[in-house]
């Protein structure tokens, strides 16, 4: 799912060449201590896509025949439970939709072990940026990236689900700019005898309750937005934290409203604080809760209530004020609201600012290449004014008209197309063969719409 410029390949990696159906090994993208990620080819729909393996290293051997064995018998519960976890987030993920959350485009069991298939994302951890790149993270780059990441860890809690697994590492920032959160494997993070899969922890970032067998104290929203709350500490002071086992014996974790770093407001230092609380009952109880403690308007982490219109998701997204500023005036769209439907989609916009305020950044890019502005087509068309930038939600195949005239498809990013309207009334139309969906819009003043046309 990450696209590094060099991973050395493991030894037990499946061979380049080798095949699941339409899908050939290329090379390795990503490994860690219980995945492997490789890039690999799709032939039958002529395009890259990164696989993950659940490939727990401590706990199994691969054979010749390219199946995995647990080393022991005393290994095999913990293997199944992890395999059973690594299943059960590929089906929960798959019914998820929303721009920060890694997409699963296939998934299937093979090799006694289990694959998911996503997009080939491009981009840096948050790790890597910390390391190479930390004259970028300010109060202001956190306050444009925290919208983003704080919609999708909401979008995942709406649905019950609990990351479980929050690091710097579990964070990619893309050549976008969207944070992408990656590391789902402790979605269920317990086996069904209660034990705790000691494999997913990460010292500095993971809460006490994690390291505690206690049913009275479950991991919850809470347990995300502690490891939120390491994240924001350890990018801010380039320490992480010190593990919350050691600070429930001493607690030498100095809290940063006391020492504050210079260029951060009181305001978010205080949630950061209150986030690594060791009680759970004392940490900000949901995404909700903690971004009003850390001054961050409701509306711009797409948490607010959708605007809806018939057969469509619609959502406007007024322009900022003029400001002076180098950067190219539609950036300044990233200060405004961007509600979603049911907090799925957040942050489209917003996401290339995230290396914005560097004009050296070499990351720093258009998420999009804009489309023509479609004026002859209009039903009404005021006089001049500023066209408004619509994003439109297709898929692979489609098509679409404004005003019953067939429009050239820009290149998709994300999943979304980008055109030009000038005020007037339109009827835009998605076509897919014999399928198609459509929306209509008015648009009285420039701005930013996002669209979703339904059937």
């Amino acid at each position: 799912m990450t696209d590094n410029d060099f991973t050395q390949r493991p030894a037990d990696a499946l061979p380049a060449g080798y095949r699941f159906e339409e899908f050939e090994i290329q090379d390795v993208l990503d490994a860690s201590n219980d995945n492997i990620v490789y890039r690999a080819q799709d032939h039958q729909l002529g395009r890259q896509v990164a696989i993950r393996e659940f490939l727990p290293r401590t706990l199994t051997i691969r054979s010749d025949s390219q199946r995995l064995m647990p080393r022991s018998k005393q290994d095999q519960p913990a293997f199944r439970a992890g395999l059973d976890g690594f299943i059960h987030e590929a089906r929960q993920l798959a019914c998820l939709n929303h721009p920060n959350v890694v997409q699963i485009l296939r998934f299937w069991t093979y090799n006694e072990t289990a694959y998911a298939a996503t997009p080939v994302y491009s981009g840096m951890s948050l790790a890597d940026l910390l390391q190479h790149h930390p004259e970028r993270i300010n109060e202001a780059w956190l306050r444009r990236m925290l919208p983003m990441l704080c919609g999708a860890l909401a979008a995942l809690h709406e649905k019950g689900f609990i990351h479980c697994r929050l690091s710097l590492n579990a964070i990619q920032i893309q050549d976008n700019g969207l944070p992408l959160l990656l590391e789902f494997g402790a979605l269920r993070q317990a086996s069904e005898n209660g034990e705790v899969n000691k494999m997913l922890l990460h010292p500095g970032f993971t809460p006490l309750e994690q390291y505690s067998d206690d049913v009275d104290n479950p991991p919850g929203p809470w347990t995300d937005i502690y490891s939120l709350g390491a994240i924001l500490y350890t990018l801010i002071t380039g320490n992480r934290p010190p593990t919350s086992v050691a600070r429930s014996i001493q607690d030498n974790c100095e809290p940063l409203t006391q020492n504050p770093p210079e260029g951060y407001s009181p305001t978010l230092l205080a949630a950061i604080d209150r986030s690594l609380a060791l009680r759970p009952e004392d940490r900000p109880q949901s995404i909700e809760e903690f971004i009003t403690l850390a001054g961050i308007a409701l509306n711009d982490t797409g948490l607010s209530q959708p605007v809806h219109q018939p057969g469509s998701m619609l959502i406007p997204i007024e322009q900022s004020e003029p400001e002076e500023s180098a950067v190219d005036p539609w950036w300044k769209a990233h200060r405004t609201a961007l509600q979603t439907a049911a907090g799925v989609v957040v942050g489209l916009v917003a996401g290339a600012l995230i290396f914005g305020r560097s004009s050296s950044s070499p990351v720093s890019q258009s998420p999009s290449t804009p489309g023509e502005t479609v004026t002859s087509s209009a039903k009404t068309a005021p006089a001049a004014s500023a066209p408004s930038r619509i994003y439109l939600r297709v898929k692979d195949g489609d098509e679409f008209m404004v005003n019953g005239k067939v429009q050239k498809m820009p290149n998709p990013v994300n999943g979304y197309v980008t055109l030009q309207l000038t005020p007037g009334q339109y009827e835009i139309t998605v076509r897919n063969g014999e399928q198609s969906r459509s929306v209509t819009l008015t648009v009285d003043k420039p701005g930013t719409w996002l669209l979703d046309p339904q059937p």
